[in-house]
């Protein structure tokens, strides 16, 4: 999980592009319906797609389709292949541009990718809302006439999971002048139904003043066991001292912190929300 500086909002959002009204006036000439909306927005986006890719090809030859090189060269354009990519909106046919050499490599679109930015999002948010895979195809073929794998859904959701190893194992700083330490009631999905289970979460703030998700944690039992395994998980992960511990009554963990950190102050959360 990435940091998140306090106060983050709007500035990190993707900027809002303006369309021309000539150009929606070529796109609409009258009543649509949803299925054309739909169709036109396919085609707008098909189309944006083929003209970034042919601009990247641009860039790599060093000069744009229909001029002359600026200097004699052996590599130049050579035609298109074509392959469907899904996208938010439902799969879509382009026409990859190519070059005689084979060395031109897409950024926009990476060679053998399938999936256009924003549809993998999708997959990891219903997996993550606890549908299962059947339910995750069923309801991408409804809503974008997509019939997709099961296998091409465990490969996105499996590198989520590596991701998220990753970000679990990470290191940490070895100050927190303050560490939050709560449990959340979350309804996750168990033995094929949905069960209220806690998840126990650590909120760091760094000297620096930014504030970071340290670990979260599922637990049957809570005890000052439970919270010395993640003192010595957070004392592996390169934590060697915290100046204060809010708290909020968690069982266990007062008695824990004395025997990690015998010099971090405790504070009980009077207010919570």
């Amino acid at each position: 999980m990435p940091r998140k500086r306090v106060g983050a909002g709007a500035a990190d959002a993707a900027p809002i592009v303006e369309i021309p009204s000539a150009l929606l006036d070529e796109l609409v000439k009258g009543p649509m319906t949803a299925a054309e909306v739909q169709a036109a927005s396919l085609a707008f986006k098909k189309a944006l797609i083929e003209r970034a890719m042919g601009a990247e090809l641009s860039h790599h030859l060093g000069y744009r389709e229909g001029e002359t090189p600026p200097v004699p060269q052996t590599n130049h354009r050579n035609g298109h292949s074509e392959k469907t990519v899904l996208t938010d909106d439902g799969p879509v046919r382009i026409a990859v541009p190519r070059d005689r050499d084979g060395a031109f490599e897409p950024l926009l679109i990476p060679k053998h990718a399938r999936r256009f930015t924003g549809f993998d999002d999708k997959i990891i948010a219903m997996y993550a809302r606890g549908m299962t895979v059947r339910e995750i195809q069923g309801f991408l073929a409804e809503q974008y006439g997509t019939e997709v794998s099961p296998d091409f859904i465990s490969s996105v959701t499996d590198a989520v999971l590596v991701e998220v190893t990753a970000w679990q194992q990470r290191p940490l700083e070895p100050l927190y002048p303050v560490i939050f330490f709560d449990a959340l009631r979350v309804k996750i999905r168990d033995d094929g139904g949905g069960r209220n289970k806690a998840v126990y979460v650590a909120l760091g703030v760094r000297t620096d003043g930014e504030r970071e998700v340290l670990g979260l944690w599922i637990e049957q039992t809570e005890g000052a066991k439970f919270w010395l395994k993640v003192f010595n998980e957070l004392r592996t992960r390169g934590v060697q001292d915290v100046l204060i511990a809010v708290v909020d009554g968690l069982t266990g963990l007062v008695d824990a912190i004395e025997t990690a950190f015998p010099q971090t102050t405790v504070q009980t959360c009077i207010v919570h929300p």
